[in-house]
């Protein structure tokens, strides 16, 4: 019956048998229809069916739904370039801008190569090496002269580690990858499959050795697989078991030799022709994307860094600037909108550092934004009582007035001043988003601020240099014992 059904001319009919005994049931729904109207529907919808079934299938659209075209690479590398553009203009001898210039000089040549880099990787002992030499020797000049195999190393030391960094870096510079295993899959290896498909890397789970197993179990691995990797699995035997064969002659003597069975790769090769043949360009070209993304990540990383260390010292100006004022006019509940005039600056002083050029105007509404955050999401109250706690070790300090508003002053300006910073490195570089904040990634940003400096070793540090800067010497008391 499984045989039959996969005929397209007797599916087609069942179908429009099927079809017919509904419209039979729903006459009375249909009668305005004409005999030829009916039936042109059935035709029409039956010839589409069948077009679906048989129409040849875009294996790069199998393999992750990856298109990239040119344009869009070279727009990627046009940003990449200007951005390493604006680290030379912010720090003109930073010792990475002559590699991130070859690097980035590289990519546009990088578009025209007309080599296909075939990455083969997996675990230990898949068949990576001996895959390769099968499909070297069964395929013909011409495809083996446009397509180079690139053996990673074993992307997992031992059973159940987390793929290798190296290894699966070189995997992600190729162009296409032949991702082995020689069974089900470990968790391990379908957590690196699903990066490679984060990472746009067009790839095809190959499950080797496939005549190791009994065909019943064969069959169970493969749908297995086939289920985790939907259109992207194929069976291969690179280097199959060798079979004992007997001769029986006719005079009762019986003859045995262990015979080698060809490489069962077929239905690889196959599908390996026929992506190089439909999408060879786009798969350079998707390779040169990523690239590129990478490319432009490190710039930005170098860039940030610079502009990280300029800007730590604008926050720390301000916090103290907060605290003093807190400190000299103690409220009784602490109010981050009162150092709203010396947010608005920090602001337009960040700003400046992150090429976001804010009006005052903007940066006052920047300032208040981030307070009012602050307030809805509790972290003015929490921050209180976090310094209290520390000022509570010693009865002397903690009484003195406004030491607590003070130091909370400064620890949210920190915050807030640390949050803005993270904000901007999130962002694309050099572009004028002043007032067009995001609100949601702002407070989703406040917040994991605040918990990474939470940590009782830093408030406790945070709370002795707030005292030092307060308090004359002789109230200074050691804060923790």
């Amino acid at each position: 019956m499984v045989v039959k059904l996969q005929r397209p001319i007797l599916v087609g009919g069942l179908g429009l048998s099927f079809s017919l005994w509904i419209l039979q049931s729903w006459h009375h729904s249909i009668v305005q229809l004409s005999e030829f109207g009916l039936f042109s529907a059935l035709a029409v919808g039956g010839g589409l069916w069948l077009f679906r079934q048989n129409r040849p299938k875009n294996h790069l659209e199998q393999l992750n739904g990856i298109v990239v075209d040119r344009v869009t690479v070279e727009t990627a590398i046009a940003k990449t370039e200007a951005l390493i553009n604006q680290l030379a203009q912010e720090a003109e001898n930073h010792p990475a801008l002559e590699t991130l210039r070859e690097q980035v000089a590289q990519l546009l040549l990088e578009l025209d190569r007309q080599e296909i880099k075939v990455g083969v990787t997996g675990g230990k002992s898949v068949g990576k090496s001996t895959l390769i030499q099968v499909l070297k020797s069964n395929w013909s000049k011409e495809i083996s002269q446009k397509v180079s195999f690139q053996e990673t190393a074993p992307l997992f030391r031992e059973a159940g580690e987390k793929s290798d960094t190296a290894a699966l870096a070189e995997v992600n510079k190729t162009d296409f990858v032949l991702f082995l295993t020689n069974g089900d899959l470990t968790d391990s290896e379908f957590q690196t499959l699903q990066q490679l498909k984060a990472a746009s890397q067009p790839t095809t789970l190959v499950f080797n050795k496939q005549d190791q197993y009994l065909a019943d179990e064969r069959a169970s691995v493969l749908l297995s697989l086939k289920q985790r990797m939907p259109g992207n699995v194929v069976a291969t035997a690179a280097s199959p078991i060798p079979i004992k064969v007997r001769k029986h002659e006719a005079d009762g003597a019986v003859q045995e030799w262990m015979e080698q069975p060809a490489p069962d790769i077929q239905q690889l090769t196959q599908q390996l022709s026929e992506v190089l043949a439909q999408q060879e360009k786009q798969l350079v070209w998707a390779t040169t994307m990523r690239k590129t993304l990478a490319l432009k990540t490190e710039a930005k990383n170098c860039l940030n860094k610079i502009r990280r260390d300029r800007a730590t010292p604008v926050i720390e100006q301000y916090q103290w600037i907060a605290a003093a004022a807190a400190f000299a006019n103690p409220v009784p509940a602490l109010d981050i909108l009162a150092t709203a005039a010396i947010n608005a600056q920090m602001v337009m002083d960040l700003g400046n550092v992150y090429q976001q050029k804010f009006s005052l105007e903007q940066a006052q509404t920047v300032a208040g934004t981030m307070g009012s955050l602050m307030l809805k999401l509790g972290l003015v109250e929490l921050s209180t009582k976090a310094v209290s706690t520390v000022l509570k070790s010693n009865a002397i300090t903690f009484v003195a007035g406004g030491v607590v508003q003070g130091v909370s002053a400064a620890y949210l300006t920190r915050v807030a001043g640390l949050s803005l910073v993270e904000y901007f490195e999130q962002q694309e570089v050099a572009i004028d988003s002043g007032n067009n904040l995001n609100l949601d990634k702002l407070r989703q940003t406040l917040q994991n601020v605040f918990q990474r400096n939470q940590q009782m070793a830093f408030l406790q540090s945070f709370v002795k240099q707030g005292v030092k800067r307060l308090l004359p010497e002789t109230q200074q008391v050691e804060v923790v014992r």
